[in-house]
């Protein structure tokens, strides 16, 4: 079953193409977010987002950090299959503007390949066929540079450059790059955001080792994957949100809506062929060290089953400089049963 998973990778990621396609998800694991806090409501973070995460949610927030933080997060998503880690560093150059680094990995580790343990002239297993078993993981990495600049009291803007490196073991590589806008807007108790993703179209440069693949040919009978290139086209993604005093504290109502157009509509709610993507998340702060959170975090219109909303819970510590944050998601909707996913993330600032 293993080795399945592994081929159906290899052919879904570098699947012959010498012309550029449009990739419905080509960078897909970035798609789930960043911080526990944020994912803890629902990730309804476009316009919230004013810390060392902005780099990776909207870099035009990125200006309300005023000292140098970083931060870390763990995940485990799809019942532990699925691992997800993310650090990040941001320091301001001035009142006015503020550099942050990201670093990313999603990966699924320990996959057995058992290519090599098959014999295609006797239509079985060799003998001692653990003896030639070997692992490998499929991990996708994303490094990202943004800079959030200040116009105005009300107004700034920011830019995040990304490099993708994508590989399936030693069977397949990609190199994408790509950069991302966004602004954000302060008036009175709401806050607007706006980042565009992608927004120059991400290129993924696939390269395949079909010399580790010829076995494929020999147990399948199918045409070995070539390597090619195609297109991540942008996300236009818009957050609103507001801020209420109410007893005990301060309570935050967020909504986030993502316009795409790579044709990947099915199951989401759509108009022509663009998908568009609604999240909604709310978080209550006591006291200015303990927050409680909750959110939607996929709203799909699902064939034939109706509305499917997917919540996700969290909450949060803060002591001093640093804060812990924990978010717990559920992948088990209508459309599958996909398990859990439990995010943990670490945030430290450096001064006051």
């Amino acid at each position: 079953m293993r080795l399945l998973v592994a081929v159906l990778c290899v052919v879904a990621g570098a699947e012959a193409a010498h012309a550029q396609r449009v990739a419905k998800y080509g960078a897909d694991f970035l798609a789930g977010g960043v911080g526990a806090r944020a994912l803890g409501m629902g990730g309804a973070y476009i316009s919230v987002a004013d810390d060392v995460y902005a780099g990776f949610w909207n870099p035009a927030g990125l200006p309300g950090v005023k000292a140098q933080e970083v931060s870390y997060m763990h995940a485990e998503r799809f019942s532990g299959i699925v691992s997800f880690d993310y650090a990040g560093f941001a320091i301001p150059f001035s009142e006015q503007s503020v550099l942050g680094i990201s670093l990313i990995r999603s990966g699924v580790n320990d996959i057995k390949n058992t290519l090599d343990a098959w014999d295609s002239e006797r239509d079985q297993p060799i003998p001692d066929p653990e003896s030639v078993i070997t692992t490998f993981s499929a991990a996708d990495y994303a490094f990202l540079i943004a800079y959030g600049k200040q116009v105005s009291e009300s107004l700034s803007f920011g830019v995040t450059s990304k490099i993708i490196r994508r590989n399936i073991g030693e069977f397949a590589t990609a190199w994408g790059y790509s950069m991302d806008v966004g602004i954000r807007y302060l008036t009175g108790s709401w806050q607007l955001g706006m980042t565009v993703q992608d927004v120059t179209t991400m290129l993924q440069s696939w390269s395949v080792d079909t010399g580790r693949l010829s076995n494929i040919r020999d147990v399948f009978g199918d045409d070995l994957p070539e390597g090619g290139t195609e297109l991540v086209l942008p996300v236009v993604r818009m957050g609103a949100s507001r801020l209420f005093d109410v007893r005990p504290g301060t309570l935050r109502l967020a909504m986030d809506t993502d316009l795409a157009f790579d044709g990947a509509t099915a199951n989401h709610l759509s108009l022509g062929g663009m998908a568009i993507h609604p999240r909604l998340g709310a978080e209550l702060i006591v006291a200015e060290k303990i927050a409680f959170r909750a959110g939607f975090n996929r709203i799909q219109n699902v064939k034939d089953e109706g509305l499917d909303l997917t919540p996700s819970l969290g909450t949060g510590f803060r002591w001093g400089r640093a804060a812990i944050d924990y978010g717990f998601g559920d992948f088990a909707g209508l459309v599958s049963d996909l398990g859990y996913s439990h995010r943990i993330s670490a945030q430290y600032r450096f001064s006051d």
